[in-house]
């Protein structure tokens, strides 16, 4: 597939049945949440990063499938010249069985979806100030298991125009990425375990001529509901322990500098 013709087409799935499909939801969970760890890693930069990270989330359900966006504002200390980012994604999910009335499940997939979408991102105050552009699209498996599970194979159509780049905006080779999602509740602790992990083949060669590495970045964390211990409502508030294991951070070789990140963060949470 052409890079051309896979981002018309994450683009018509984002467009198609994104934020207009969100007026009829059947279901919604808007939050705002702070993390904040002392171990961050930036490649080609030899500290390790303080950071806090002020995040919008909103995932909502409609007819024929859901809508998930969040927008992180990351404000790094003097290790990184103050730099402060904003990070934006996107994802519609498509569920191919309630569009099409068929049952899809097989051993332990319960259903089938099309999962299309964007990531953007504006950094500033470090000496590489990241412009990134991405869109996705790619079939998802949704896997039955308490709490929710997704599985899916997608296609990246990635550029960049970092401000050192030596011929403006660069597009990378189109290139897969195994992406998995995950929301487990442990029994009636009030606890549970969520998080995504993604492993993402190598997109050829950078802005600057030099070769990629494939990245594996997890996210996860483990949450305590305070809202229900508290009597204000179920996850209305939440705190949780996370780590992020991200080898090969961007692309970069293992070879670089703090290529690879191994950060624990605290996190917080308000549900409305």
């Amino acid at each position: 597939m052409k890079p051309q013709t896979m981002g018309a087409l994450a683009l018509a799935a984002a467009a198609g049945f994104g934020f207009n499909t969100a007026q009829a939801a059947e279901w919604s969970d808007t939050s705002i949440g702070y993390r904040y760890g002392t171990r961050f890693a930036e490649p080609y930069n030899p500290s390790k990063i303080e950071k806090s990270i002020v995040n919008f989330t909103h995932l909502s359900g409609y007819k024929y499938g859901t809508n998930f966006i969040n927008a992180d504002f990351l404000m790094s200390d003097g290790k990184e010249n103050d730099a402060h980012e904003i990070y934006i994604v996107y994802r519609h999910t498509l569920d191919l069985g309630k569009v099409t009335g068929k049952s899809f499940a097989f051993g332990p997939v319960k259903g089938l979806g099309l999962t299309g979408g964007f990531d953007v991102n504006s950094k500033s105050g470090d000496s590489y100030e990241s412009k990134k552009r991405m869109l996705v699209l790619g079939p998802t498996a949704f896997i039955d298991v308490p709490g929710f599970l997704s599985v899916s194979v997608l296609w990246l159509n990635e550029s960049n125009k970092p401000r050192t780049a030596p011929a403006g905006r660069h597009t990378y080779d189109l290139h897969p990425m195994l992406n998995l999602v995950w929301g487990l509740p442990i029994a009636k602790t009030g606890l549970s375990f969520e998080g995504y992990m993604n492993y993402i083949a190598s997109k050829g060669d950078n802005e600057f001529g030099g070769g990629t590495a494939p990245e594996t970045n997890i996210d996860a964390t483990l949450w305590y509901d305070v809202g229900t211990a508290a009597g204000i409502g179920k996850n209305t508030i939440r705190v949780g322990l996370g780590y992020q294991y991200w080898r090969n951070k961007f692309g970069n070789p293992h070879s670089v500098t703090n290529s690879t990140a191994r950060t624990p963060m605290i996190r917080a949470e308000y549900h409305f």
